[in-house]
């Protein structure tokens, strides 16, 4: 009876073991087909992110931005960093955050417009 019990834990291990390699292999198709989706500026993006310690999504939430326009992202910069001065009982972590969040922005926007230049080299005139 242990014999059987055992074959049947042993088997049952062996079936989770192949499954759980198998969706371990699509995950890593699935994120490198995504990876080449992306293209050159989703690595640069991913790279920002990296280097900054934040998404481009985090950053947005911080300063309270729906699109990326150099305006709206200073000016809601500047109101954020006012507010959140010491001298006005504000607090530094928060005005740091806003720092690094307007520092991805601009980062994010850099490099969409490096992304649009380069199109328009690439795209021939007729």
């Amino acid at each position: 009876m242990a014999k059987y019990l055992a074959q049947i834990v042993v088997m049952g291990a062996q079936v989770v073991g192949r499954a759980f390699a198998k969706a371990l292999r699509q995950e890593y198709a699935a994120s490198q087909a995504a990876a080449q989706a992306r293209g050159r500026s989703g690595q640069q993006s991913a790279a920002a992110s990296s280097i900054s310690g934040m998404s481009l999504q985090e950053a947005q939430q911080i300063l309270n931005i729906t699109t990326l326009t150099p305006e709206e992202i200073q000016d809601n910069y500047e109101h954020l960093f006012k507010v959140n001065d010491k001298a006005v009982g504000g607090s530094f972590y928060i005005q740091s955050k806003v720092v690094r969040a307007k520092e991805r922005l601009d980062e994010e926007l850099s490099i969409q417009t490096q992304d649009s230049q380069q199109k328009q080299r690439n795209t021939p005139e007729t």
